[in-house]
């Protein structure tokens, strides 16, 4: 799949724009020019030689804040993809197979999130858990999980319906091997596209809750805390919030286009399988009695 998804234009944009801020994440703090939390008396000065993005209200380097803050903002998105692909995937195939109770059980628990307002409930699993970016990264992805759930449970449904599938459950073989053997590999590229998008949707959440203050403990910088306190001085920098919602606009615009990437991709494959084994039912036909005239 990942070569098929690099030989498209898009799969390839979005995959190195992807690449760079993974590399944001992991190096942004090295190549940080300057201590991000040291305060100086040049504040809110313009973009110079020494400071390329100019300085916040209380003198830091903002170049330096936006570098540093990068790692919790991607760690932070891909945390709410984990545990929403975790919490709601393996339910969503099992569903399928465990048994009318299971299904009815996890059914309304993914009703139940999904009425749930997230900023909400992760306000009060904040207050009493305390101001950090894990804690409401893990209430976050468990309210995201709904979309992996409703997309696992539908491909897997779609496969629990074919003739192979169910010869090996008559067969006798148990529901882990069914999944790991057949299922999993038809549940994937779904899954995968939920995956990109939900890492788009992770940075919007991340954004939100640091522009708020919420998930992480200050001085820490991240994009959204930089974006909220750049829009209290517009009237002396008015380009400042400029280049964090940039970063955060390109990241989500290539996580979404990475999926859609990879929707096309996926459903070339399975046109292509189909295609593939209509021709073999063809070759395999018997030939009509008295031959053609």
């Amino acid at each position: 799949m990942v070569r098929r998804v690099l030989s498209l234009t898009s799969g390839r944009i979005a995959v190195a724009v992807l690449a760079v801020i993974a590399l944001l994440a992991v190096l942004g703090p090295l190549l940080a020019p300057q201590d991000p939390l040291a305060q100086s008396d040049n504040a809110l000065a313009g973009m110079s030689g020494a400071h390329w993005l100019g300085t916040d209200h209380l003198g830091r380097d903002v170049l330096s804040r936006l570098l540093d803050g990068s790692r919790i903002s991607v760690l932070g998105s891909l945390e709410v993809a984990l545990t929403a692909l975790v919490v709601g995937a393996i339910p969503g195939i099992l569903s399928v197979y465990l048994g009318r109770t299971f299904e009815w059980i996890t059914l309304r628990l993914a009703d139940t999130l999904v009425a749930l307002p997230f900023l909400l409930f992760a306000v009060a699993v904040i207050a009493l858990l305390g101001n950090g970016i894990t804690q409401a990264m893990l209430v976050t992805g468990v309210l995201v999980s709904p979309l992996f759930y409703r997309v696992s449970r539908a491909a897997t449904l779609g496969v629990a319906r074919s003739q192979y599938v169910e010869a090996a459950v008559i067969s006798g073989a148990s529901v882990g091997w069914v999944v790991r053997r057949h299922v999993w590999v038809k549940v994937l590229p779904p899954i995968a596209v939920a995956l990109a998008q939900t890492i788009g949707t992770g940075f919007v959440i991340v954004s939100s809750l640091t522009f708020l203050g919420i998930g992480v403990q200050p001085p820490d910088p991240t994009w959204g805390g930089l974006l909220a306190s750049d829009l209290g001085y517009l009237g002396q920098r008015p380009w400042a919030p400029f280049v964090p919602a940039l970063l955060i606009m390109v990241t989500v615009w290539a996580c979404n286009l990475l999926a859609d990437a990879i929707r096309d991709v996926s459903g070339e494959a399975g046109r292509a399988l189909i295609d593939h084994r209509k021709a073999r039912l063809h070759k395999a036909a018997p030939a009509p009695a008295g031959g053609t005239r």
